[in-house]
């Protein structure tokens, strides 16, 4: 029967207690919208299963009203659909206290009430409540929380650079380390601390279309974030009055969102609370006129609190560029171009001095006048100390430096001169002859780069259709890169061996050639698969025993995928720009990458293949080490170059390119050398921190709590684990499976591993830890229903007079406040445990939780409710003297919490007040966010309640 619901009644949400009380504002035909006051969130239900129980409360119940007093309930009468509660209050008066007027903090005895109604749980569920209770504590204070997660190596520089901005009130900054460092992960570990700290709900991922799906991938499979890509199609499908409000998370590409005027305007009418921007420094800016992009982006920071602008090259494109990027961040500050470039001009003698300290920690006079000139007269005692040897006196200049540094606070830039960690390469050209069979068109680059596309007989390739033969001669048994590709991996053996190529139709050859030609076993993975597909085929590349050895990949079909386990790559062609080769040997080239990479490059002689490979190699120095300047060489010499690729004659001049193109490589680097900015580099790798967030991970990654955890929470809901190999388990739902919304994933069997190492080589695999949604999901099931908050137990222990009865109770004192004020930091709602003996003497000091759990025997489901019931005067009893004895530790708990946050809150808004006063890029806005957090903090801290969590009784046999 479906339910009657009024304005103004009373609710609470079955899933969501932590929510608090509910007030019906609507019930229009089918939906239900539900407010919660205590948090300020909104939730519609449907009124035919919505999840929600009716506040009612009886007799002899004290309850509060929202201004403050209380009442004790002596009778209840109904009007109009709406409750209205008789009694007296404190001083004794006769008072009325309608529903719409309780506070909305109230908390219920829930546990008691069931127990003495004869409904008990099976012992097992107790102990998942209590230790989902400990756990859920220990992660709401853990300094790693959101950093974990990941689908990734933990690696310093990124941890640090995540939590630093992570832990910024809506952060505005330039993610701008060098290709392959890894901003992407960066700006997803920020985006997943920022939503599971509840500072950001809704985030707008904007990017390249031809970066679309990379993102799609990171986010889903490395972050678990459940994001929704937009376009035109999915936009104009949408029956919602405005489609983007329909995700948390949504990801579009500028190139749609400049042509249609519709699905722009409906993205500025949305509360974003942050923007992502990939490929920044397309955003063309000038002190005249603004691109389209630029301007929409531009727009869209205007209104949106957070900002993450990521790209690889902030200064590269000129010190107008750079400032466009900034002003993108903080226009207030960065409103002057003139006034930067003189600022710009003091960050070089500032690096310098630095750059000093590092190599010789001591400081030359000109080094002491550019930093008592930075940080006034009150560095003197410190560079005193430091030219009389105090090292210590010298990491003090520094971390002052970097405090005050101009765009210190914006500006993130890791490069890899900076941070240690990655591969040597290695470079195997293979020179061969050009077959006669191939068209060879001297006036046709593509043709000459990808000559398998272009046989003689044969029309120009259908591109769309890799299927399409294009000859009567498959390419393959011809051309002597395969002979030559056939030869390498036999030689190889057993090594894993990435191939890259172009076109997917040339992926898929080779894979048939390799099949027909030879038995080595081999996969292919391109653009036209489905996700799963690549897994699929990324799984069985991975497979140290029984894997393929060799993957052919399209260029595209590689991107945002980590295949480090291998060392081998071959680049079967070579791509037309310096970016796109450096993002192909980023495949294998990473941090934490324990092998040389392997470069093999076949090369047809006399080609523009031989030529753009000697370009890359003479001219770059493409294949040996990353080349940061290689896209402006290339874009300064391309007229010169597209000529001379496909002018094989003309040696002299395309040797002479050659070497003015390495000269100027050679002196950008040295002038890129020079002006690195040590200071910003040492704030960007967070000098030590990152290094112990890392080690953290690492420390928990093996901790065995999280297998033990979820193998107790797989038997509490019916799922059943069977190995599926080595740290690898499949999960099954059970014929007796609890609840059909345990978030497993899927309806039949999901694969899983808590080994970060597997997860990183099987992205088939789901990879748990604690920020996982299986477990933060599983977690939520237990502890917001009434799941396991009573029980009846036979304590054995001879020691103890049979009949005997304690009682025990778990307690908790808890702050309902809103998720971005972070309350569980200082207030973790961790169990308190009271163990009662007829007596009302509290035991719990002397026995442990675990010690007594293991003294405990089932008792039969039916006689353990008839005893209950039975019990029910003396129960009641136990909990009153219980809830007196808990009081007062629940009072001392909210007085440190409050203590504890008002220092916390301090110290922050003292530091940032400071901070301002010599470094503009500290915003109003950021401390009297601050303010306004510790103001309300406190009021919510204010009105913490004790709850009775769980209550197990125990009877001595």
């Amino acid at each position: 029967m479906t339910q009657q619901y009024q304005p103004g009644q009373r609710w609470i949400s079955d899933g969501e207690a932590e929510q608090g009380l509910g007030t019906v504002l609507t019930c229009d035909g089918r939906l239900l919208t539900i407010l919660y006051p205590a948090t300020g969130e909104t939730r519609q239900y449907s009124q035919r299963n919505a999840p929600l129980t009716r506040v009612r409360f009886v007799p002899g119940d004290e309850i509060s009203h929202f201004d403050g007093w209380t009442l004790t309930v002596r009778e209840v009468s109904e009007v109009d659909g709406l409750l209205v509660y008789h009694g007296f209050n404190n001083a004794g008066e006769d008072c009325l206290l309608p529903e719409t007027q309780l506070s909305n903090f109230i908390q219920f005895r829930m546990a008691s009430d069931r127990l003495v109604a004869g409904q008990v749980d099976p012992l097992p569920w107790f102990t998942l409540r209590y230790n989902s209770l400990q756990h859920n504590s220990e992660l709401q204070q853990s300094k790693l929380w959101g950093l974990t997660g990941a689908r990734a190596q933990p690696i310093a520089h990124q941890l640090h650079i995540a939590q630093e901005v992570a832990d910024r009130i809506a952060p505005r900054v330039l993610l701008a380390d060098e290709v392959g460092l890894g901003k992407t992960i960066e700006a997803g570990l920020i985006i997943h601390r920022q939503l599971l700290s509840g500072r950001a709900n809704r985030i707008l991922l904007m990017v390249p279309e031809t970066l679309q799906h990379q993102w799609l991938v990171e986010m889903r499979r490395r972050f678990n974030l459940e994001v929704a890509l937009f376009d035109a199609e999915r936009f104009l499908a949408s029956d919602a009055e405005n489609p983007f409000e329909d995700c948390q998370i949504a990801l579009v590409s500028m190139n749609w969102l400049l042509e249609d005027e519709r699905a722009k305007d409906a993205l500025y009418s949305c509360d974003w609370d942050i923007l992502v921007v990939d490929e920044a420094h397309h955003l063309v800016w000038h002190p005249e006129c603004a691109s389209p992009a630029y301007q929409l982006v531009e727009n869209l920071a205007g209104i949106t609190p957070g900002v993450l602008l990521l790209t690889a090259t902030p200064e590269q494109l000129g010190q107008d560029s750079h400032f466009a990027r900034l002003r993108l961040l903080d226009p207030h500050r960065f409103h002057d171009l003139a006034a930067f470039r003189e600022e710009s001009q003091h960050y070089q003698a500032i690096a310098d001095a630095v750059r000093e300290l590092l190599e010789a920690n001591q400081l030359s006079n000109t080094a002491k006048e550019t930093i008592q000139n930075f940080l006034g007269e009150a560095s003197q005692t410190a560079i005193a100390a430091c030219d009389a040897g105090d090292k210590e006196a010298a990491q003090r200049i520094i971390r002052e430096l970097i405090d005050r540094h101009g765009t210190g606070r914006l500006l993130f830039r890791n490069t890899r001169a900076a941070i240690s960690g990655f591969p040597e390469r290695q470079l195997h050209p293979a020179p061969l002859p050009f077959p006669k069979q191939y068209l060879g068109n001297p006036n046709d680059l593509h043709a000459q780069l990808h000559p398998e596309l272009y046989i003689v007989g044969s029309h120009q390739p259908d591109l769309n259709n890799p299927e399409a033969t294009h000859a009567e001669e498959p390419w393959w048994q011809f051309d002597p890169r395969v002979d030559w590709l056939l030869e390498t991996l036999k030689n190889l053996k057993k090594e894993k061996v990435l191939v890259i190529c172009a076109h997917a139709e040339t992926a898929l050859d080779l894979g048939d050639a390799l099949r027909i030609r030879s038995g080595i076993p081999a996969t292919t993975f391109h653009e036209g698969m489905s996700i799963i597909e690549r897994d699929r085929a990324a799984a069985w590349f991975s497979d140290d025993e029984y894997g393929a050895q060799v993957m052919f990949c399209s260029e595209i079909g590689s991107e945002g995928r980590n295949f480090q386990f291998s060392h081998h790559l071959v680049l079967f062609d070579l791509p037309q720009h310096p970016d796109l080769l450096e993002q192909r040997i980023g495949r294998l080239d990473r941090i934490g990458q324990e092998h040389t990479i392997e470069i093999h490059v076949p090369y047809f002689i006399g080609s523009a293949q031989q030529r753009i490979f000697e370009w890359y190699q003479h001219a770059l120095n493409a294949f040996l080490s990353t080349c940061p300047t290689g896209s402006a060489i290339q874009l300064q010499f391309s007229q010169q170059l597209e000529s001379l690729l496909l002018d094989d004659d003309n040696n002299e001049q395309w040797n002479s390119l050659l070497k003015q193109a390495s000269r100027v490589r050679k002196q950008m680097e040295s002038e890129m050398e020079k002006g690195r900015d040590r200071l910003l580099e040492l704030n960007s790798s967070g000098a030590g921190n990152g290094q112990t967030l890392a080690e953290a991970i690492e420390k928990q990654d093996n901790d065995v709590a999280l297998p033990i955890y979820m193998e107790q929470l797989f038997n509490a809901f019916g799922i059943h684990s069977d190995d599926h190999s080595d740290n690898a388990f499949i999960l099954r739902p059970s014929e007796k499976m609890l609840d059909a919304s345990f978030p497993l994933g899927s309806d039949e069997a999901v694969t899983i591993t808590y080994n970060r190492e597997l997860a990183l080589s099987r992205e088939d695999m789901q990879f748990i830890t604690w920020e996982h949604p299986m477990v933060q999901g599983g977690m939520d099931l237990v502890l917001s229903g009434s799941m396991g908050n009573t029980a009846v137990a036979l304590l054995k222990n001879k020691a103890i007079k049979p009949g005997t009865m304690l009682l025990e109770l778990l307690y908790v004192s808890e702050a309902i406040a809103p998720k971005h004020l972070q309350l569980g930091r200082f207030l973790p709602p961790i169990a308190m445990r009271c163990l009662l003996d007829d007596k009302g003497n509290d035991l719990a000091s002397r026995v442990s939780f675990e010690t007594l759990n293991d003294q405990l025997g089932k008792v039969p489901r039916a006689s353990a409710a008839k005893f209950a019931r039975a019990q029910r005067d003396t129960l009641l009893r136990l909990v009153d003297s219980a809830d007196a004895k808990m009081e007062p530790r629940h009072t001392e708990r909210v007085e440190q919490a409050r203590a504890d946050f008002t220092a916390s809150m301090d110290e922050e808004i003292t530091r940032l007040t400071a901070l301002q006063a010599i470094n503009p890029n500290v915003r109003d806005e950021e401390i009297d966010t601050l303010q306004a957090y510790k103001k309300q903090g406190l009021e919510m801290l204010g009105k913490a309640a004790l709850r009775l969590e769980a209550i197990r009784v125990l009877v001595a046999g």
